[in-house]
């Protein structure tokens, strides 16, 4: 039986350590951007054709303000977030949809629990199920709903890839990672996917991030400032995404499912990265790395970035980066 070649030539990105033996690998892609959009450093294939997956988030929430989203501050950090649907992340929702006139039996997203445990627990106590409100790319589509009234045009199949909603995403994707869109799919929450390389993702993330440290008025700049301010509405209680931008002054970082993860620094630079086998498990340990390569402080983001391996509920080993700034 033959194997196809998937790997694009993938290398290591982390190490699973259990007592004194590598117990797994992970393989994978990561560049990194110097402010001036250059490759700093790269390992795997830095022009490797990924699906961003919800990293493509604060793209999107670019192009819904470039087309009548009136949105600030948290609000804005909600429509660029995988939220944990906790209780502050679904009223920012509701808020959303009632601005625009809307409720929520208007989303068209995908019924789910929280990512939350302690919030899907809370809701399956209260004899509540699953719901597009709770699940975490709700105010993304809250915000395209908005987005929709205020353009003036229609809600209903807002998620197909002929309404202007989606062609103006498109347009604006291709504009900020400076790559074609090529490919589309149906993402998890039942929005158009769009491919991009790990370099188109970086260059987006970078361009975010040093306009909202400028300080203008423009579309990518609100996004940044947004996402920088209010980590917590980007990610939620715990999460790794919302303490990387709190450990780091004007970060803007967003994870995304199957292993991807993008990050913008004030100064332009920036990284992205692809775990192939999809895994959430060595994402931190990779972005603190590739962080480092970046210029940021190790020390700042060690803590973000720990993740034991257990072993009876006591750590036995760690995951480890194959790579990282020099000492």
């Amino acid at each position: 039986m033959s194997v196809p070649d998937v790997d694009h030539g993938a290398v290591p990105l982390a190490l699973v350590h259990r007592g004194d033996l590598v117990e797994s690998v992970h393989l994978g892609h990561v560049v990194v951007l110097a402010p001036d959009g250059s490759v700093r450093d790269a390992l795997g294939d830095p022009d490797v054709v990924v699906w961003p997956r919800s990293s493509l988030k604060p793209v999107q929430a670019v192009a819904m303000l470039d087309h009548g989203l009136d949105a600030a501050g948290e609000d804005l950090a909600l429509v660029c977030a995988s939220h944990s649907g906790e209780a502050g992340h679904l009223d920012v929702v509701q808020r959303l949809l009632a601005g625009a006139g809307l409720t929520e039996d208007d989303l068209r997203n995908t019924p789910d629990w929280p990512l939350s445990p302690e919030a899907a627990w809370l809701r399956r106590a209260a004899g509540h199920g699953p719901a597009p409100l709770t699940q975490n790319c709700s105010g993304k589509h809250a915000g395209m709903l908005a987005t929709c009234r205020a353009a003036g045009w229609p809600t209903d199949g807002y998620l197909e890839p002929a309404h202007p909603l989606q062609r103006a995403v498109v347009a604006t994707a291709a504009e900020l990672t400076g790559v074609p869109v090529e490919h589309v799919t149906v993402d998890g929450c039942g929005a158009p996917l769009l491919s991009s390389t790990l370099t188109g993702l970086a260059r987006a993330f970078g361009t975010i991030a040093a306009a909202a440290a400028r300080g203008d008025g423009s579309a990518p700049a609100r996004v940044g400032r947004a996402m920088a301010a209010h980590p917590w509405h980007v990610g939620g209680t715990g999460r790794d995404v919302t303490a990387f931008m709190a450990a780091v002054p004007g970060l803007v970082a967003k994870d995304g499912a199957d292993g991807v993860y993008a990050a913008g620094l004030p100064d332009g630079g920036a990284v992205a990265l692809k775990v192939l086998d999809g895994s959430a498990r060595p994402r931190a340990v990779v972005l603190a790395a590739a962080l480092g390569l970046a210029g940021v402080d190790p020390a700042a983001v060690a803590a973000v970035a720990d993740t034991p391996v257990l072993g009876h509920g006591r750590p036995v080993g760690a995951v480890r980066a194959t790579f990282g700034a020099p000492a």
